[in-house]
């Protein structure tokens, strides 16, 4: 969750930013975050194993107990569907939503994981908002006869 939040301020910011060098601020902030969570989860007992090993070379008895670090299912996944939509918008291929339904099933979209690569934001992102919109339209319309 706290990604998404990440995702989805960065990619605003980088929208309202008109310095350039502002808007990096924000990518490289996000790109470290993002990615930084995405290591802590999957790589963190690798490092601090091979670091005991490392010391164990150098006399070191030292036992490494492995950090009970349980797993994100699809953290990989979140992760990088999130950096190619804030991509998106720092490159200027597609405007930040300001539909957060449509952001969160964007990113949460786990059909999509199956199917084949991570998606662009502006081929997904669109099509929730006219599946919204051709849900609403029936309802609205039948709120607005009983007025």
């Amino acid at each position: 969750m706290f990604g998404y939040l990440i995702d989805k301020q960065s990619a605003v910011a980088n929208d309202d930013s008109n310095l350039k060098r502002k808007s990096k601020i924000y990518l490289w902030s996000c790109l470290i975050i993002n990615l930084g969570i995405l290591g802590f989860f999957k790589y963190c007992n690798f490092f601090i194993e091979s670091f005991y090993d490392l010391l164990s070379l150098f006399g070191s008895h030292a036992e490494f107990t492995p950090l009970n670090i349980i797993l994100p299912v699809g953290i990989s996944f979140y992760t990088f569907q999130g950096l190619s939509y804030v991509l998106d918008i720092y490159y200027g291929k597609f405007k930040p939503t300001k539909d957060v339904v449509a952001f969160f099933a964007f990113l949460s979209f786990f059909p999509q994981l199956i199917a084949g690569p991570i998606e662009r934001a502006r081929d997904l992102l669109p099509q929730f908002s006219e599946i919204k919109n051709l849900i609403m339209m029936p309802l609205e319309r039948d709120f607005s006869s009983l007025q």
